[in-house]
């Protein structure tokens, strides 16, 4: 396969019909990408602003979404008055998904299919249930 270098350079790609397999895209600008019908498995994104991101119609099986937020400290970047914006999941199917470690302040859960779903071991519904019958 051919190899094609861009270095140093600002150019508008249209890929059409083409087979762009192992390639590497390092410190590059990427604003307002438009990416359709494509197949991405195996696909790493690292130390990358994808604010504003919209994934629509896709397969996400297996992915594994980690050490997502602001710039550390240590980061260049990094801003201590900079706050996160709330990510948005609508009309996604995450049944089996596991969720650990993460802030989880003031996430809004709503008309969601929740049976078998559980908070460091308990159940939601026996949660929900709990509550109601304390009111």
């Amino acid at each position: 396969m051919q190899t094609l270098d861009i270095i140093n350079d600002a150019k508008k790609l249209n890929v059409e019909e083409a087979n762009l397999s192992g390639s590497t895209i390092r410190m590059a600008c990427l604003n307002n990408l438009m990416m359709e019908d494509v197949s991405a498995t195996g696909v790493k994104i690292t130390n990358a602003n994808l604010s504003d991101l919209e994934i629509e119609g896709a397969q996400l099986g297996g992915a594994f979404i980690h050490n997502i937020g602001m710039p550390p400290k240590d980061h260049p970047y990094y801003d201590p008055t900079a706050k996160q914006r709330p990510l948005r999941f609508e009309d996604s199917d995450l049944n089996g998904s596991t969720i650990s470690n993460c802030d989880l302040s003031n996430v809004a859960i709503s008309d969601c299919e929740t049976r078998g779903m559980t908070i460091n071991g308990i159940l939601v519904n026996d949660l929900l249930a709990a509550y109601r019958g304390g009111k």
